[in-house]
Parts: structure tokens; sequence; C-alpha cells
């Protein structure tokens, strides 16, 4: 889709902390539906989860059907729980599994707080997870619309992976917190190169 729009310019770092061999979590900071189009550039494998109003959008929602992402109904417990078995099927079979755990698109640069679930999965499975810090996102496709803007210039920051096999079911909310300051803590470095 970056093909289609030649005024986006996207740089990406951090690829060598992908190891092609393993299988992840993903988790991405949410600011616009180019995320996942964004999210793509890293060259990796992975089914998404996705609300159920983007797989009702034509011809998107149709594409996504087939590739079968995964269906999030908010607000369902029985779809939040069909969700889970999902992506750990998925995981199981060498598929990493992409979470925005913020759970819906930022109004702002600043990162809304993280849902549990691509944590205590992350330690229920015993799969490491591996955060991508997006930048500029927003200006692409601003939240409340579908229009693609022109002049965009976003950042892909692929960050190493953080261990969960020594994290123990009840310890999600450790988990959860230290991705969410990792976030945090390079963001501040990204707006304030001379600091790192």
């Amino acid at each position: 889709m970056i093909r289609l729009n030649p005024y986006w310019k996207v740089s990406i770092s951090g690829k060598e902390n992908i190891d092609k061999k393993r299988t992840y979590i993903i988790i991405a900071n949410h600011q616009s539906l180019a995320d996942i189009v964004l999210a793509y550039q890293t060259k990796m494998q992975f089914k998404w989860v996705a609300k159920d109003v983007l797989f009702k959008v034509p011809f998107i929602g149709w594409c996504m059907s087939l590739a079968k992402h995964i269906k999030l109904e908010r607000g369902n417990f029985g779809s939040i729980k069909k969700v889970y078995r999902e992506a750990a099927h998925w995981l199981r079979n060498g598929m990493s599994v992409l979470f925005f755990p913020e759970g819906t698109r930022s109004h702002s640069d600043e990162m809304g707080d993280f849902n549990n679930g691509a944590f205590k999965l992350a330690i229920k499975e015993r799969v490491a997870i591996l955060p991508v810090l997006i930048e500029g996102a927003s200006t692409a496709i601003p939240k409340g619309s579908w229009i693609f803007t022109t002049q965009t210039t976003a950042k892909i920051t692929i960050l190493p992976a953080i261990e969960t096999l020594e994290y123990k079911p009840g310890d999600f909310a450790i988990l959860r917190d230290l991705c969410r300051s990792v976030f945090e803590k390079e963001n501040k470095s990204s707006e304030n190169p001379s600091s790192s």
C-alpha cells in the first residue's frame, strides 16, 4: 500500500532484533489505520487482532477474512476468549500474532493504557514479546477518517524482544507495565536524540 502512495516516507530500524526462527507476540502502539500497513514493512509474517467492524469494510474486510486474521468484538467476553484461542493456535503453529495493546487508536501522540490480553497470552504460551514503535502514522490516516493524506513521514523502530519464560501467570501486569515503559523510553529517546 505504501507503493500506492509515493508521498509516504518510511524509515525502519532494529531489524536485527528479529529472529526469523522465532515466533513472537508483536505489540505496537496505535495511531491510525496506517499502522498495520506500516507494520508489514518489518517483513515479518503475522496474524493481527482487529475489531470486527474492520471485517465489514468492503474489500479490506473480505481480504482480512480470507487471510484468517483474528476478529475481536469489543465488550463481548465470548469473543475475547475466542481471540485467545485463535491467537494461541497460530502461535503454536509457528505464526506470530500482532496486538495493539491500547485497544484503539490514540487521539494524540500520547500512548493510551495497555490492555492485559497480549501479556497474559505471552506468559501462558511462553512466547517472547517483540515491541514495535510506530511514529508519525497519525498524519497518514487520522482517527475518524478513511482518507490517506499525501504527506506522511513515519518511523518504525523494532525493539529487542522481551522474554517471558520467568514470568508466572499472575505477573501479567508487571510484564504489561515493563513493555509500556520500554515504549515510553524509546519515545523520549527519539524526541531527544542527545539524551541517548
